[in-house]
């Protein structure tokens, strides 16, 4: 599936705390890990639904692999054992797990449709969006006051998503719709979650709630599949596509899972959001380079905008405020470092940020390295087609 757990509309920043090594592993791997499976999920599913189409029966695949994963997992390890202590009965689980369960459904199927039509790079701009939807939610189910403030800055992510729209040269209607509903559906899930369970006095981190959730959409993916793709697809696509592709392509997916876990429980909400923002840039990027999808300056001016209006509406202005202020610090101290006098702790600071700018240049220089391979590569074979169905 293009979306899974892991990959949910960015959530408002909350009271960073600095993350400490856990076994002597930094945080910042934790963060690199997520990013690596999170594009990976989206660019490898594009990948299989542009060569075998059938979104919704891939989706059903991707589900009845987490079910049993996670069965396993909670009898062989001790990722999920934070399940023994949720309160879930029969009642329960009719209550708040199959409401919660329909609408993830509702949310996958059109967000893996959505890729059979656009573009990942549009889609992902239509996603800066999500708040929007998410915010309209809470106010809807009064689990949030309504405010001017926010509103005016969730009206500058519209203006900025309402101008990437405008600006794309392939748009298609049909694939458009498919998006919003998937936000949508997700919004609803995500405020119900909130309301069902917080009031039950719950909480689940993502692997746990796959554990839950999984079974459910799983059989109602496979109740729509029923109605919509079976009649269409043939054993010889199964074959096409390979089963080694597909075993694959699920362990991604769900090991996707797995890094989301890891990340929340290793840094603070804010990392998290700004993890977010940069995974949103680096996937367009890209998915320019592999698909060759044309962005027009409007296009990319109006994903700058939302992406502007993103990162206030998620870190607040307090946040913004600290990180100007921690930046500005930082670069004083830098610079102050190399006036020291050597053998102070002036100049010992400024070896010790010379080995880090050393790294971080290696880092930069590296990536860069591998993109411009990876540019000439795509350039010298052929072109991985997009689906007719993607134009009106």
């Amino acid at each position: 599936m293009a979306r899974s757990s892991g990959d949910t509309p960015l959530p408002t920043a909350e009271k960073a705390a600095p993350p400490t090594p856990v076994s002597g592993i930094h945080p910042s791997l934790f963060i690199l890990n997520w990013i690596l499976f999170s594009n990976a999920t989206i660019l490898f599913n594009k990948w299989l639904l542009d060569t075998a189409g059938f979104p919704i029966i891939l989706t059903c695949w991707h589900l009845v692999f987490a079910t049993a994963a996670t069965q396993i997992l909670a009898r062989t390890t001790k990722l999920l054992e934070s399940r023994k202590s949720l309160p879930i009965d029969g009642r329960m689980y009719l209550r708040t797990i199959v409401p919660i369960g329909i609408l993830y459904t509702g949310s996958l199927v059109f967000s893996n449709l959505v890729y059979l039509y656009l573009s990942v790079a549009f889609t992902q701009m239509l996603k800066a969006g999500s708040p929007v939807a998410v915010l309209f939610t809470s106010w809807a189910f009064r689990v949030a006051e309504p405010n001017l403030a926010k509103f005016l800055n969730i009206l500058i992510i519209v203006v900025g998503v309402a101008i990437a729209s405008f600006g794309e040269i392939n748009f298609s209607m049909i694939g458009f719709v498919y998006q919003i509903l998937g936000i949508i559906f997700e919004a609803v899930r995500l405020i119900m979650i909130q309301v069902m369970l917080t009031a039950e006095g719950m909480k689940m981190d993502p692997l746990v709630a796959l554990y839950y959730y999984a079974p459910v959409c799983a059989f109602f993916n496979i109740f729509v599949a029923l109605f919509t793709e079976a009649s269409t697809f043939k054993y010889e696509d199964l074959v096409n596509t390979g089963f080694a592709m597909l075993f694959l392509n699920a362990s991604v997916a769900f090991m996707l899972n797995i890094a989301s876990v890891f990340l929340i429980g290793k840094t603070s909400g804010l990392v998290l959001t700004l993890t977010g923002i940069l995974k949103a840039i680096l996937l367009v990027a890209v998915s320019v380079v592999i698909w060759k999808t044309p962005i027009s300056p409007l296009q990319a001016f109006g994903y700058g905008i939302a992406l502007l209006g993103l990162s206030y509406y998620s870190l607040g202005f307090d946040n913004v405020v600290k990180i100007y202020n921690n930046s500005s610090a930082y670069i004083s101290a830098t610079m102050n470092s190399y006036n020291a006098v050597p053998g102070s702790p002036g100049g010992v600071r400024g070896g010790m940020l010379t080995k880090r700018y050393v790294v971080l240049g290696s880092a930069v220089f590296t990536f860069l390295f591998i993109m411009a391979v990876l540019f000439m590569w795509v350039n010298s074979v052929p072109t991985i087609p997009t689906p007719s169905l993607g134009a009106n």
